[in-house]
C-alpha cells in the first residue's frame, strides 16, 4: 500500500473523530502520543469463548466500553518510542530461521507499516505505558475480535484462508502490512486480529506445574503468519507464553479508556 493510500485512510478516521462537545464519545479517536486510530467498543455485555474446546468456555461477559487499535503497533510508531525512550530496539527471536527486520534502531523503510515483532511483553508493556494506554486484557480482545454479532473468526463464523496472512498465503514476505485483508476486518473495524502476528494481552497466568520455574505466563491472542491450522485463528483461541518470549510473530495493539465526557 502506498503512503498515499495510508494517508487517505488516517484522514478519513479522523474526520470519524470530530464530534460536538457534550456528546457522546466519538466512535473513532486518534491517540495523540502514538498516533494511533482507535475505536470505540460500546459498553455491554458478550459472549467469551465459543464452547469448542476445553480452553475456551462459553460464559458471558460485561464490559465497560474502550477504545481499541484499529491496527497493530507499527515498526514506525515503535520506532518514534524507541526515539523518544531510549528503550531497546526489537531484538533478533530465538528461532533458527527467524525473520530478523531492524539492525540496531533502524530497519529498512518499506517496513514502516509492518506490526513491530521480536518485542517481548514488557517491551509492549513500556510502549502502551508510553503512549498512554494499555495492553488489552483478554476479554477486551476478544470482544473487538468477535465484532457485535460474535462471530467465531473477524468476519464471519466460516474459515477463510484468503482473509488473514497464514504459513498458506505468505509468499514470500511472512508479516503483511496492518493495512492488508480488508476482508478480515471485524465488525467493530479493527484490522488483522486474526492472522499475521499473534498479540500481547495484560492478562497474566500463573501454573507452577510445569518447567517454567516462574509460573508466570502472559496470554496471547490472534493466529499468526506461522499457522496453518484454521482453529489457530478463532477470534476465542487462547495461548500462553512466557513474558520474555522474543518471536517473529508476535506484536500487539493497545487498548485507551473512554474519557469522561
Amino acid at each position: 500500500m502506498t503512503q498515499r493510500t495510508v494517508n487517505d485512510i488516517l484522514t478519513e478516521l479522523k474526520s470519524q473523530a470530530i464530534h460536538p462537545f457534550n456528546e457522546e464519545p466519538p466512535p473513532i479517536v486518534i491517540n495523540e502520543k502514538d498516533g494511533s486510530p482507535m475505536v470505540l467498543i460500546p459498553a455491554g455485555s458478550f459472549a467469551m469463548g465459543d464452547g469448542l474446546d476445553k480452553e475456551s468456555p462459553e460464559r458471558t461477559l460485561f464490559l465497560d466500553s474502550y477504545y481499541i487499535g484499529v491496527y497493530a503497533v507499527t515498526n514506525r510508531q515503535y520506532k518514534q518510542f524507541v526515539l523518544a525512550t531510549g528503550h531497546r530496539p526489537p531484538c533478533v527471536g530465538a528461532r533458527i530461521d527467524s525473520v530478523s527486520i531492524w539492525q540496531g534502531d533502524i530497519y529498512p523503510e518499506e517496513y514502516d507499516d509492518i506490526p513491530v515483532i521480536q518485542i517481548n511483553w514488557e517491551d509492549a508493556e513500556a510502549y502502551a505505558r508510553w503512549a498512554n494506554c494499555q495492553l488489552p486484557s483478554e476479554a477486551q480482545w476478544e470482544k473487538a475480535a468477535r465484532g457485535p454479532e460474535g462471530f467465531l473468526y473477524p468476519w464471519g463464523n466460516r474459515w477463510d484462508e484468503n482473509n488473514c496472512r497464514n504459513r498458506n498465503n505468505r509468499g514470500e514476505s511472512p508479516t503483511a502490512s496492518v493495512y492488508a485483508y480488508p476482508e478480515g476486518v471485524s465488525g467493530y473495524g479493527t484490522w488483522n486480529q486474526s492472522g499475521n502476528i499473534l498479540e500481547w494481552c495484560s492478562t497474566t497466568t500463573f501454573d507452577q506445574s510445569d518447567s517454567n520455574d516462574e509460573g508466570v505466563y502472559q496470554q496471547e491472542r490472534g493466529g499468526c503468519w506461522r499457522y496453518t491450522d484454521h482453529t489457530a485463528f478463532r477470534s476465542s483461541t487462547r495461548s500462553i507464553v512466557v513474558p520474555l518470549a522474543l518471536n517473529d510473530f508476535r506484536g500487539f495493539r493497545v487498548v485507551m479508556a473512554v474519557p469522561p465526557h
